[in-house]
């Protein structure tokens, strides 16, 4: 697998990459951060799962102790259930994750009696104010008549997991059957509703409408979806707060990520951009377009076996 591996890397990438491993000091103030679906995670039919090549890259990472760090929009429970048994067994240690869009950070780890489960370090969830402004978009929206309304909500106490709200009783069940990663899924009164987040500290929220945006008319401004954390908290705010915590420099690190919500890649020093969407992040030292997620895969494994040849070259 390692020929394959090796074979499919473009020698101006290669050459990217080893130039930074040569100009920073990533082998010792360094680590990789980056995002999970759609840059190193697949999904297919329903199953979200880490590819074989993405595992041998990784096997050889970890064998080199710097930090490799999640950073994804996910919620701790939704990555405990789907890959972090996977991911687990292949770092041996506790894995340092943001997610949330950086609104919670922690440790995807295990137990004394090694059940896996998450760590908090830190978390940063909304003030009530900014959780009211999204409830009263949503409560204008039901009242003008827009009842395809869905708030998902992600509690600090990541047990919790994620909570859906439906203005409409009817479509509890429906919900349910469509979004399975839901903890649970309430059609109560919206003043109810809003009564239970202020009780509960919540990291992120978000507003899924489920019409066309030429429908939404006088709410011109409203996206039919959109996403909400304190202000401030994305995930450059939650990479820069992990690294702090884990004593590494992101201007000696590498990043990767596919979408413009990974702006955590722009205070990377090497920034890795994955997939077909045009992104404007620039990494501080270099930038590498990659097109798929098998090259980054790739990418990961030449970075282990460069890094092996520059220490075997300071010790000689």
């Amino acid at each position: 697998m390692s020929q394959n591996l090796e074979s499919v890397l473009n020698a101006a990438v290669e050459e990217n990459l080893r130039q930074f491993l040569r100009d920073s000091t990533y082998s010792s103030l360094g680590g990789v951060i980056v995002d999970l679906d759609g840059t190193i995670v697949h999904e297919d039919q329903g199953r979200t799962f880490i590819p074989d090549s993405a595992k041998f890259a990784l096997k050889e990472l970890y064998d080199l102790k710097r930090p490799f760090i999640l950073n994804t929009l996910r919620f701790p429970l939704s990555v405990l259930r789907t890959f972090g048994k996977e991911w687990y067994e292949l770092a041996h240690s506790p894995i340092p994750t943001v997610t949330l869009n950086g609104s919670q950070l922690g440790f995807v780890t295990t137990t004394t009696h090694g059940e896996l489960t998450f760590e908090e370090i830190s978390a940063f969830p909304l003030t009530a104010a900014e959780i009211d402004e999204v409830l009263e978009l949503a409560k204008a929206l039901v009242s003008a008549g827009i009842s395809d309304v869905l708030i998902f909500q992600y509690p600090r106490d990541w047990r919790m997991g994620e909570i859906i709200w439906t203005p409409l009783p009817e479509k509890v069940i429906p919900v349910k059957e469509k979004y399975l990663s839901a903890s649970s899924v309430t059609a109560v009164e919206l003043s109810k509703f809003t009564d239970q987040m202020h009780c509960e500290e919540t990291c992120m929220v978000f507003l899924l409408i489920d019409i066309p945006q030429d429908k939404l008319m006088a709410y011109q401004h409203t996206k039919r979806s959109q996403f909400y954390t304190r202000r401030g908290v994305d995930k450059l705010f939650g990479a820069r707060q992990i690294a702090t915590h884990l004593g590494i420099d992101l201007t000696h690190s590498i990043g990767a990520g596919d979408t413009e919500m990974d702006n955590f890649l722009a205070d990377v020093g090497l920034a890795i951009l994955v997939g077909n969407a045009e992104l404007k992040f620039q990494g501080l030292s270099q930038t590498i377009k990659l097109r798929n997620p098998f090259e980054l895969s790739t990418l990961l494994f030449r970075l282990a076996s460069i890094q092996r040849e520059l220490l075997n070259e300071n010790k000689g």
